[in-house]
């Protein structure tokens, strides 16, 4: 099966949890940033899990992620915006026929989040849903994961090769 699991992440954490995803679903799965999912690798992939951070109780604009990129209150933490948002890498996702899956990470008290946002968009491109959307928790705005979360969407990433080779067979 071949599948990609593309991520947004302004701190590292999105990303580890898309890696540990591509872990799981298997040796063949790549994990990549919105500029690395071009068209012709995604037209190829049988699924695409997609995921980014909650930011501001949804999925972040381009504007909004330019404002985190010149915030200098921690320059320990700068953030990574040196690739487009998934909100307009989704806008502009060519149409398939596979399948797909979301997830998000956030702070465990947001009030809202971002998997409905990505399944609408995996949708609307005529990927098909075929899990339950995830959410990983990052203890304070910068990080870290919460311990446990790099194996619990590894896990994730196994049961959705599972769904996605039971549904082919």
């Amino acid at each position: 099966m071949r599948a990609v699991v593309v991520y947004e992440s302004l701190f590292g954490n999105t990303a580890a949890i898309a890696r540990a995803i591509a872990e799981g679903i298997g040796s063949d799965t790549q994990a990549l940033t919105t500029d690395e999912a071009t068209d012709a690798v995604v037209a190829g992939a049988e699924v695409i899990v997609a995921g980014a951070p909650v930011i501001a109780f949804g999925l972040a604009s381009d504007k909004t992620r330019e404002g985190i990129g010149r915030d200098e209150k921690d320059p320990d933490h700068p953030a990574d915006v040196a690739h487009p948002s998934l909100k307009s890498w989704l806008e502009s996702l060519p149409a398939g026929a596979g399948s797909a899956a979301a997830f998000e990470t956030r702070l465990w008290w947001s009030p809202r989040g971002v998997t409905g946002t990505i399944e609408h968009g995996l949708r609307a491109a005529g990927y098909r849903i075929v899990g339950k959307a995830q959410k990983f928790v990052v203890d304070g705005s910068h990080g870290p994961l919460r311990e446990g979360e790099l194996d619990r969407a590894r896990e994730w990433g196994r049961r959705l090769a599972e769904a996605k080779e039971a549904a082919s067979a």
